[in-house]
């Protein structure tokens, strides 16, 4: 009996610590430091107010989903509120995509048939877009509204700004990556990125050609300065993100090479200020403790565009 509650109690604390490394934030709005969301209704001091609208990344491509972001994925961006810069106070609005679907929906992925229509990355731009209006409207100074976001958000950024290059104050992208772990998948590594990409367009061509298309219409029509974060040992495009060197003006800051900073072993926190999990993934990098390091870059870049 004594044995199976150790094991019943083994179980349970087990689960609990899964749960807290995923703990997920559902609802749209402003984000306290303890997670806590407030709803868009007025903003209290708007022209001192330097807002930060969070998009985060997507379990599939163009189809809805469940939740929004989790604590763990968005800890280094709370880290940043209340933080001033030119004497205006950071403020985080954390953006949730998941009730969107692009025109094709999530079976296309899975499809061989050209992308006909909009996709959710371009809604997701939308979505963006109306948001950055409201806090105009509410007194908000364009240029002190940043839209940034990781994975799929962070490339919902690029694509923003490729747009609407006037119609926000700057952009920060972290992994920017939406089309699966094409770095690990395709064994770039090993074979390198073109031969990596060749392989991705022979299996999934239609994916690939929408991929080529926004890049390339980033990769042509981007002039805002932008600060993006990439690592080499992130399994999406790690190894296929050297396009973004391409582009004029935008500021790349490649992690590490490994798994520290400074130094640094870097870990993910969950739920609990307790939890404690190693990062095994560069897509993660911006999600680790040890990320805070660039929090100083990240300043300095919001003080140049206000």
């Amino acid at each position: 009996m004594r044995k199976i509650f150790i094991i019943l109690l083994f179980f349970i604390l087990l689960t609990t610590s899964v749960k807290s490394n995923n703990h997920e934030i559902k609802r749209e709005g402003f984000l306290s430091k303890d997670f806590k969301i407030t709803k868009l209704s007025t903003i209290e001091n708007a022209e001192n107010k330097i807002i930060l609208i969070n998009n985060h990344g997507q379990n599939n491509l163009d189809g809805k989903q469940k939740g929004c972001t989790s604590i763990d994925q968005i800890r280094n961006r709370v880290s940043l509120i209340d933080e001033k810069v030119k004497g205006k106070s950071i403020v985080l609005y954390n953006l949730c995509a998941g009730h969107i679907e692009g025109d094709m929906g999530m079976k296309w992925w899975i499809s061989k048939k050209p992308y006909v229509g909009k996709s959710k990355l371009e809604k997701r731009v939308e979505q963006n877009l109306e948001l950055v209006e409201k806090f105009v409207s509410l007194g908000v100074p364009r240029k002190q509204i940043f839209v940034t976001g990781h994975s799929c958000g962070g490339l919902t950024t690029l694509l923003f700004f490729s747009r609407h290059p006037e119609k926000a104050g700057g952009g920060i992208a972290y992994a920017p990556a939406c089309f699966g772990k094409l770095s690990k998948k395709y064994k770039a590594k090993k074979i390198g990125s073109e031969a990596a990409l060749a392989k991705f367009k022979k299996k999934k061509p239609a994916q690939s050609d929408l991929r080529d298309k926004l890049n390339s219409e980033i990769l042509n029509q981007l002039k805002t300065p932008l600060l993006v974060f990439t690592h080499p040992k992130d399994t999406y495009e790690g190894l296929t993100s050297d396009w973004l060197e391409n582009i004029n003006g935008l500021n790349r800051v490649i992690i590490s090479e490994d798994y520290k900073i400074n130094g640094k072993k870097c870990f993910k926190k969950g739920k609990l200020a307790t939890d404690k999990f190693p990062v095994k993934d560069g897509h993660q990098m911006d999600q680790a403790t040890c990320f805070q390091e660039y929090n100083s870059e990240i300043l300095n870049y919001i003080e140049s565009k206000i």
